[in-house]
This record gives C-alpha cells, structure tokens and sequence, in this order.
C-alpha cells in the first residue's frame, strides 16, 4: 500500500540526467539560473562541464540594458565554469570610440589571465575583426592587447587546434609575434586550422617576408590555411610542402585589389605540393580582381581549385572583358572544380554561350551562383542540359541583371521556364533565379 503522506512526484523528477542535460543546454544564462533553483537535482545539471564547453561574448558599443545585461552574465558564466570551456568566440560590435576600447582591452586581460590558470581544454579561439589599424586603439591599448593575447596564445599552445583572428589588420612584426605565441613553447606547433584573412594591414608584401616564412615553417600539421593571397610565394608553398603536405586538406585564398598579387609564383610549386598532398583542394575568392591578365598570373593549371568565387563589387572598366576569363582560364579546373560564383557588371558583352559552355565542361560542378546580365534563354538552356544529364548541379542561384526599369517580360518567361522544368527543379534543385534591373 502506498504511503499517503509522500507527496505525488513530477514526472520531471524521474527525467534521466542525460536528458535533463539536454534540456538545459536549449536554455539562456538566465534560465538555467533559474531552472538550477528548482531542487539539487537541476543544480547540479547546471554545473554539468558538458553544458559550458562553448561561449560567444559580444562586446556591444552602444548597448541596450538588455544587451547590457546579456554581454554581463556571459562574461561572468564564462568565468565561472572557465575549467569547462573548449570553443571560445570574441566579438566587437561597432566599437566606436577609444574609451570603449580600452575597457575591451581591460577585460580581455582580466579574462584571458583567469583562463590561461584555471583552463585546460580550450580547442578552439576566435576573435574576428579586431581591425587595431583604426584610430580608436591607441599605441599603448593596442601593445597591450597584443601583449596578453600573445600570453595566454602561448599558455594554450599544446591544446589549441583553431585559431580565426580573420580581420585583425595588425603589421607584419605584431602578426608574427602573436602566430610565433602558439610554437614559442616547443619551437613548433600542431594547431590544425588558422584563419588569417585580412590579418595583416592593407598593402603589405606579406610574400617576401623572410620573418613570416620563418614564423610559418613552425607550424607542422595545418589541414585548414585560410589567408591572403599577399602572402602566398614559392617559399611559402615549399614550406607547407615540407611541413603539413601529410595533412593539408584546403586551402582558402582571398585576393583583394587593395593587396598586393603582383608576385611570380611558379607552377611547379603548386605542382610539387599537390603530388606530396593529394587531399588538397584550393578555394580562390577574389574582390574586384578581375583583369585577365591579373587572373592569369594567379590561377596556375597546376592548382586543385575547388571553388572560384570572382566578385566585382560593380567594378566597371571600358577596356575590361571577362570572355578571356571563362574561355582561357577557368576550364582550366574542369576537374576538380565543384564551386562556382560571378557576381559581373558585365553590361557591354553577353556571356550566355561562354558561361554555359564552362558550366558543360565541368564535369564536377554542383554549385552555380552569377549576377550578371544574361539573357532569359540562358536558363532554358541551362535547365535543359541539366534535364539531359550533360552537368549536375544541384545549387542554381542566378541575379539577372537587366538595363529596363520594368522587367515583368522578363518574370513572365522565367515563370513559363519553371513551370516546364517544375519536376526537376522540385526534385533535384536547390533552385533561385530572379530579374534585378540595374539602372
């Protein structure tokens, strides 16, 4: 008989901890502190380490109370279960004066210094856009930052595997300095990814740096390299050859027109790194990069291009022509090449026939993405190739761009082009074309 006088149990009360775990992790800082109110139990599933291995901070510039309060209690459960943390991101949102500043870097000390003493199983470590060329860091702040964050790299160095410091545009001297932090323990490093995009300030020759080949050859077992085309050279290529060719696997390159790309770099030394890495595929992004013969000296044959992504930001030249491009050059990677994206202010020559036949020649492309002027027929003949089995894609994301204010012609035939490919588009396409006027 059952004991009257035991109050009724909450099926909650029997919830098995993995589960309980799992709820707790669907919830904000504020309502696990309250859920951990409710009995022991649920307090200790707040103190579960599996609930704390991941913390995104926001610094806000200009914070509402409820951002206020937000970037406040992650700071403070970041501190609190530091132990825990395995994947830690930093962000700067609009930080707009040098005030602000130094209090980022104030408690970027504070809270760098807690972690490099009480943690030991950070992996990962983004912190994107500092941009510390801007006014607003002052000498002083910004040798300061650098100094702590060069620290507490060196303390993570045996166990960080990802570093993203995308956007940080600090000098030649100082990047090295914080990328030597993560070998200045053993004279080399085993971090397996890096994101230094937009790292190093605008203009700087970053390829004929003898510091940054030294600061690179410390690194020995890089499977992810993403940065600029700035600092790519013969020497570069020779060192990941020597040093990560056993477990390199992509490479993201982006070339800005504000960059330096005017090196020579040799075939043969994509060539020699492709045979000792055979896992290597390479992705070009390029921004407003788009003369021919600019391209021409950076897509080598010899490179295993993955994906192309050519933006011009409507760039617009008289004298500029893309056909030497889609004719010469990009059939080059017929196959390997799986990613393609134009974004082409191309309003004086119509590349239908040279756009569609790249397409037909890569016989591993799966994702297409162009804003360009083209005619609404393109996509008929696209469609159709794709209904005959001559290509496979399976991304087709298309901006046609047009010089008449109303296109609603144009709509109308892009309507009858969907209802006669309906089936396949449904079926087999992840699928977005529309008219976007241009003038």
């Amino acid at each position: 008989m059952e004991d009257a006088s035991e109050p009724e149990q909450s099926s909650w009360a029997y919830l098995p901890d993995v589960c309980l775990r799992h709820v707790f992790h669907w919830l904000d800082d504020r309502d696990r502190s309250r859920a951990a109110l409710v009995c022991k139990k649920w307090s200790c599933a707040m103190h579960s380490g599996s609930l704390w291995r991941c913390r995104t901070i926001t610094f806000y510039g200009q914070p509402s109370r409820a951002r206020t309060l937000e970037f406040q209690s992650a700071l403070w459960y970041t501190k609190k279960f530091g132990k825990y943390l395995k994947h830690l991101e930093i962000k700067l949102s609009n930080p707009y004066n040098t005030p602000f500043i130094k209090k980022f870097q104030v408690i970027m000390r504070g809270l760098l210094s807690h972690l490099g003493k009480c943690n030991s199983h950070l992996v990962s470590l983004s912190i994107k856009y500092l941009e510390l060329d801007c006014l607003i860091w002052r000498n002083v702040v910004r040798a300061q930052f650098i100094k702590n964050l060069a620290a507490f790299l060196k303390r993570m160095s045996n166990q960080l595997d990802y570093l993203n410091l995308k956007g940080a545009r600090i000098t030649l001297e100082e990047g090295c300095e914080l990328l030597n932090s993560l070998s200045s323990l053993t004279n080399r490093s085993f971090i397996s990814e890096i994101n230094i995009e937009d790292f190093f300030s605008l203009h700087l020759s970053v390829y004929s740096s003898a510091l940054f080949h030294q600061t690179m050859s410390k690194f020995h077992r890089l499977t992810i390299l993403t940065f600029n085309y700035n600092c790519i050279s013969d020497e570069l290529l020779d060192i990941l050859r020597e040093r990560s060719s056993h477990s390199l696997c992509t490479l993201n390159i982006k070339c800005h027109i504000h960059d330096p790309h005017g090196q020579v770099v040799s075939g043969m030394s994509w060539a020699n790194l492709a045979k000792r890495a055979p896992k290597l595929n390479v992705n070009f992004f390029f921004e407003r990069v788009m003369k021919h013969d600019h391209l021409a000296r950076i897509l080598l044959e010899e490179i295993p291009v993955r994906s192309i992504s050519l933006r011009s930001c409507y760039f617009s030249d008289p004298d500029w022509t893309m056909r030497p491009t889609l004719t010469n050059l990009l059939p080059a990677y017929w196959h390997g090449l799986q990613k393609l994206t134009l974004e082409l202010n191309n309003d004086h020559e119509l590349l239908d026939n040279e756009l569609l036949q790249l397409i037909l020649s890569c016989k591993r492309l799966l994702f297409l993405k162009v804003w360009a002027f083209l005619s609404v027929s393109f996509m008929e003949r696209l469609l159709q190739n794709r209904a005959e089995r001559k290509c496979i894609l399976t991304t087709i994301k298309v901006r046609i761009y047009t010089a008449q204010d109303d296109s609603t012609e144009e709509e109308r035939l892009l309507a009858d082009i969907y209802r006669k490919f309906k089936y396949l588009i449904d079926s087999e396409l992840n699928y977005f074309v529309i008219t976007y006027p241009m003038v």
